[in-house]
């Protein structure tokens, strides 16, 4: 059995993964700083790229190979795997565009926004499933 959406994202999350990891460690290298931020923006802005994605990728990719599984709707979840991936990569763009205080940036707001609404989908469809054909 093959999960093709769920590999596309997976491959892609691994990517952006790979990108803001070395971009926390080339940031750390600047200000060396083995441990913490050291109040650097940069580096806070690195590290907080490589943390969000590695905190919201792994239960998207579980929720989309668990309905991968379920034999859910393939285009639908093409375009909800692509929502998240898109959202993940305005989010990382939106980190490391400056701002006015208090007022996140355009790519941090779209990013927000369809990593939020992917979720509640993949939930909100996972329990759907569950309920519907288990009970």
């Amino acid at each position: 059995m093959t999960l093709p959406v769920t590999a596309f994202v997976a491959a892609i999350c691994a990517l952006l993964l790979l990108v803001t990891a070395i971009d926390t460690v080339r940031q750390r290298l600047r200000v060396k700083a083995a441990f913490g931020d050291h109040g650097d923006a940069k580096l806070i802005s690195a590290s907080r790229a490589h943390g969000n994605l590695a905190e919201y990728a792994p239960i998207t990719i579980i929720l989309l190979g668990l309905l991968e599984t379920a034999r859910a709707n393939h285009m639908a979840l093409m375009i909800i795997g692509a929502t998240f991936l898109i959202g993940r990569v305005a989010h990382v763009i939106g980190l490391y565009t400056s701002s006015e205080p208090g007022k996140a940036p355009l790519g941090r707001q779209i990013g927000v926004l369809a990593t939020f609404s992917a979720l509640l989908v993949l939930a909100g469809w996972t329990l759907w499933i569950l309920f519907t054909r288990n009970l």
